[in-house]
């Protein structure tokens, strides 16, 4: 069962929590145990696990800037200047899997489901399945 999610960004480097509309999905499903994929069909955007802390939160995008300067002279840019979105999203990828438990998302107490914009603001669509197991 696959569905869309619809994820608006606000800026550039937008790191967006998605977990509570995952889970609304997971809910509505009524699917017990399975697995849960996430799929961005986006090149300049990403995906990742991991804890809703600002600091934390300030320290990836800080990271992500440094592995990949924008302002780098890369090819790409002379089609689009937008090069360091695409390599980010390389370095984040652009699925995720989680366990299905129980009928709920099967994260750890601090994980979080998050959609890495990397060439805001725009308007972004996730694909959600749910794989009954």
């Amino acid at each position: 069962m696959w569905h869309h999610l619809t994820v608006r960004s606000r800026r550039r480097v937008d790191l967006i929590d998605v977990t509570e509309e995952v889970d609304s999905l997971v809910r509505k499903s009524e699917v017990q145990e399975g697995l849960v994929v996430l799929y961005t069909e986006h090149t300049t955007a990403g995906l990742f696990i991991n804890e809703n802390e600002p600091n934390l939160l300030q320290d990836v995008q800080r990271w992500l800037e440094e592995m990949v300067p924008q302002d780098h002279s890369y090819a790409h840019n002379r089609v689009d200047n937008n090069a360091d979105s695409h390599l980010r999203a390389i370095l984040l990828g652009s699925s995720l899997s989680v366990p299905l438990v129980g009928g709920r998302l099967g994260l750890g107490q601090w994980q979080r489901l998050f959609l890495a914009e990397l060439d805001g603001p725009r308007t972004r669509r996730l694909l959600v399945g749910i794989v009954k197991g």
